[in-house]
């Protein structure tokens, strides 16, 4: 609980973006916190330290600050999830839905060997749509979706229980509004 706390002491709120009627949760703040933002990846983790993870995917953009730490920080490989034509190699493709329109993300296919067990960060858990789409790609590639982190989750929205259904898995996050 007192680092959900000091998490969220350093979170902002924006009102009306992407567009009107949304509330951003933005963590940039956090990322001007060497301490704070060393406790978060620390955390993350520890948590997952005993699930013999292989490679951590996580999607563009701000998923992509905390993946690469928490790669880091437990010694994997990072695979980045990003936007449609972003990436220069072959790759595949999954097409979503967001809270607020459509889109599409892609991962190089030799992103990780088959088997692979692959845990899925993003900054921000809301209606799933994201996280189903990246654990969708890992498993085109016969990767392994042993967890999905966040560090903020979004309970009003359907995406825990989305996860929990599609996969079983109970998202780890580490900020609860």
């Amino acid at each position: 609980m007192i680092l959900e706390e000091e998490i969220k002491q350093h979170l902002r709120d924006v009102r009306d973006f992407p567009q009107p009627g949304i509330l951003f949760k933005d963590i940039t703040p956090l990322l001007g916190h060497p301490a704070i933002r060393r406790k978060t990846v620390e955390a993350i983790a520890l948590h997952f330290s005993q699930y013999s993870i292989q490679a951590i995917a996580a999607v563009e953009a701000r998923g992509f600050i905390f993946g690469s730490l928490i790669a880091q920080e437990l010694d994997i490989p990072f695979v980045p999830i990003r936007k449609a034509g972003k990436l220069p190699y072959k790759k595949i493709d999954q097409e979503y839905l967001l809270e607020y329109g459509t889109a599409t993300i892609e991962m190089h296919e030799d992103a990780f060997a088959p088997g692979s067990r692959v845990l899925i960060h993003d900054d921000v858990l809301a209606t799933g749509g994201t996280a189903v789409a990246a654990a969708q790609l890992v498993q085109q590639l016969a990767g392994i979706v042993v967890g999905h982190s966040f560090i903020i989750n979004l309970s009003f929205l359907p995406g825990e229980q989305r996860l929990k259904n599609q996969f079983g898995l109970r998202p780890h996050y580490l900020v609860k509004y």
